[in-house]
């Protein structure tokens, strides 16, 4: 490898006994044991100034080691959809599937589309990140319980359940309690709380839900935001046809909080009402513009935190 800065891409295929890697544009493949004690030592080997980006597949908790040794060591890091993969590959007429073959693709990936690199999750972050996880598992289970005790008849089996609710409750209060503790430890996090929950629509459950799960705001352009989010429209187009736009991908979690704020701000937000409004009277459907509204919101969202000033009603245009 030469030094150049920031010039080598380098695309990682996990698997659960080893990984193989591939650097482009040198060509370069390592296949290295995937444990701690082997990544760490790999990954001392190489020129870290001269490594522009780590590309890798999502593959659950097996790419968790190759995270934090390249999080350790600061060299940019993305994790893949394992879908765009797959899409990217059948676009390059890639047939054949070794370890080695989807290493070369996955940088090739790295390369050509410039994938956003992840910021690195310190302890506070991810813990943030978990609490936040946590609370949105329990919520999940009650609301289910609560859908189940509607159709419970037997006293004994009502009782069971409306027991399960009480302690679920007392859970998510617990939790709750922990999240706002957690954020009282950074100053940062203090303001940005401040500065979300300031726009008409966004409660502190979904200003928390963003600064566990989508740390990157107000770094990232309209488009990035819109696509960390999975609200970045995507055509579907074939000569003269033209299909309708659709989102998908991105953070499921932020997505959702962003559907219940959305919701509340078509009702209570003055500016962004308007703007629903206006989808409607032109023919939009009620799921098209709510979606253009949680895009809208994302965007604005991003541009208080990256500008650290409150909703300025009078300066956002409908």
């Amino acid at each position: 490898m030469t030094t150049n800065p920031s010039h080598f891409v380098i695309g990682i295929d996990v698997s659960k006994g080893w990984i193989d890697a591939h650097c482009l544009p040198d060509g370069k493949t390592w296949r290295v044991k995937n444990a701690p004690d082997a990544l760490a030592e790999w990954v001392g080997q190489l020129p870290k100034d001269a490594i522009k980006l780590i590309a890798l597949e999502a593959t659950g908790s097996l790419h968790s080691d190759v995270v934090a040794a390249f999080a350790d060591a600061e060299v940019p890091i993305a994790i893949i959809n394992p879908k765009r993969l797959k899409n990217f590959a059948r676009a390059l007429g890639q047939q054949a599937k070794t370890d080695k073959i989807d290493a070369r693709t996955i940088a090739e990936f790295g390369l050509r589309m410039k994938p956003l690199p992840r910021k690195r999750a310190d302890e506070a972050q991810a813990l943030l990140a978990e609490l936040v996880r946590r609370r949105r598992q329990l919520v999940r289970i009650t609301v289910a319980e609560k859908h189940r005790l509607t159709t419970a008849n037997a006293k004994s089996i009502r009782r069971n359940i409306e027991l399960h609710i009480a302690e679920l409750e007392k859970m998510i209060d617990e939790i709750n309690r922990q999240i706002a503790e957690h954020i009282q430890s950074d100053p940062m996090w203090i303001m940005n709380e401040k500065l979300l929950t300031s726009v008409p629509g966004i409660s502190l459950i979904t200003a928390r839900l963003l600064l566990g799960h989508l740390p990157e705001l107000g770094s990232l352009s309209r488009r990035q935001v819109a696509s960390l989010g999975g609200l970045a429209p995507f055509a579907r187009d074939s000569g003269k046809w033209r299909g309708k736009r659709f989102v998908c991908g991105g953070r499921e979690s932020v997505r959702s909080g962003l559907y219940m704020a959305a919701l509340s701000a078509s009702a209570h937000n003055p500016i962004l009402k308007l703007f629903y409004n206006r989808l409607l009277d032109k023919g939009k459907s009620k799921k098209v513009a709510l979606t253009a509204l949680m895009r809208k919101l994302l965007t604005i969202l991003n541009a208080i935190i990256r500008d650290q000033k409150p909703w300025p009603e009078s300066q956002i245009k409908p």
